[in-house]
């Protein structure tokens, strides 16, 4: 039996004491477990060598069989440790959900990152329920970082270490980041995403663009950068980021400044002190 078959042994049998007592701990722990196991699994198949596929098509193939591969292995995991959950599908979608629990799984997070042989890319796993985040796991396999957290715990952790974000009290001395939600954004998000960009480099420190969103999110939870937004509403690369940051302490709103939900059309996640600022300065654009 190779090492890979004894996680994967070790990986059901926590996704059966999920299943079998759906407590918020069990569950976390076999979905971590899953993104684990997966993302090794395509550590095994990334180099920093790597050159990039040499058109579009041979591009795309690759990162379909990243997805693909990622999810032969992850989803029959969760969906023994929940039965009952539904799974979304398109990882691109944005809106809220139906009642009851749902996976939000991102097969390959920043899976265009891992073809071209960059290492910000991730495996996450958020139950959402009752249209909220209620657990997360992500993993970052070349890091070997592992970010949790569970809704209304008042604690989110990487690595096992309490997350807390920074600080900072002026948006000039702060880092803020974006990125690009989606390929094929409508013309109109472009030009917001610009707009936005401008104001913020005349208003803070430095001015980040990059993908993918749950690296930058979980760099605002833990007080390496201060501020994220995104004019954008897809599920996946906010659901997990969300959770974190609320969890350790940020904030998490639309850019007008009312709570975040899935309903919400664009998210701004950021360091309490900084907030009045960043609203002033994004609001505007929204």
């Amino acid at each position: 039996m190779t090492s890979f078959d004894t996680d994967l042994r070790a990986a059901e049998r926590l996704a059966d004491i999920a299943a079998a007592a759906p407590q918020d701990g069990a569950v976390l722990a076999a979905a971590v477990a899953a993104v684990r196991l997966t993302g090794r699994h395509l550590l095994a198949t990334f180099s920093e060598r790597t050159r990039t596929p040499d058109d579009l098509e041979r591009l795309i193939h690759a990162i379909h069989a990243n997805d693909d591969a990622s999810l032969t292995i992850a989803r029959r995991l969760l969906e023994r440790a929940v039965p009952a959950a539904g799974w979304v599908d398109d990882e691109l979608e944005g809106g809220e959900l139906p009642h009851g629990d749902w996976w939000i799984f991102d097969a390959v997070e920043g899976n265009v990152n891992h073809v071209h042989g960059l290492s910000e890319w991730g495996i996450s796993a958020t139950l959402v329920r009752d249209g909220a985040p209620q657990l997360t796991a992500v993993y970052e396999p070349v890091a070997d970082r592992l970010y949790t957290a569970v809704r209304g715990s008042g604690l989110a952790a990487v690595n096992g270490d309490p997350l807390r974000p920074s600080t900072k009290t002026e948006l000039k001395a702060a880092i803020v980041t974006t990125g690009q939600a989606k390929p094929g954004e409508s013309a109109q998000t472009y030009q917001r995403i610009g707009a936005s960009v401008t104001a913020m480099l005349n208003a803070a420190l430095v001015v980040r663009m990059t993908v993918p969103a749950t690296f930058q999110l979980g760099q605002v939870a833990g007080g390496q950068t201060d501020a994220f937004w995104q004019h954008s509403d897809v599920r996946s690369g906010l659901a997990a980021g969300a959770l974190l940051v609320s969890e350790a302490g940020g904030s998490v709103t639309d850019l007008q400044g009312r709570p975040w939900t899935f309903a919400s059309k664009d998210f701004l996640a950021c360091a309490p002190g900084i907030r009045r600022e960043a609203l002033t300065v994004l609001g505007a654009l929204a």
